[in-house]
């Protein structure tokens, strides 16, 4: 299970900012850079040695791209994922101010 959890941890450890940055890429002239967020966790159990488990998982989210322009590079959000993004925050901290409000008119 060591050796596991070692194999796992230099993997990784060497993915770093590579994951969030893509190789640019020319479209008409213009360079592009992919920017997303990425995620990513394991987990494990144990009890004898005859029972335990794992496993994980990760997600990527392309937030938008660098877009090289006659100023220099600026940052192109994308929308439609800004918006999946934002949704469950929105939704959350509705359902704080309501509770809130509620207990204020207590």
């Amino acid at each position: 299970m060591v050796n596991l959890v070692e194999k796992i941890g230099e993997t990784v450890s060497s993915l770093g900012v590579n994951r969030n940055y893509g190789d640019p890429v020319t479209i008409d002239g213009v360079e592009l850079v992919p920017v997303s967020i990425v995620w990513y966790g394991f987990g494990g159990g144990g009890g004898d040695s005859e029972s335990g488990g794992g496993g994980g998982g990760g997600a990527s989210l392309p937030i938008g791209a660098y877009v090289s322009g006659p100023d220099g590079p600026y940052f192109e959000a994308n929308l439609i994922a800004l918006l999946v993004a934002v949704t469950p925050v929105t939704w959350v901290g509705g359902k704080a101010l309501a509770r809130i409000i509620r207990a204020l008119k207590k």
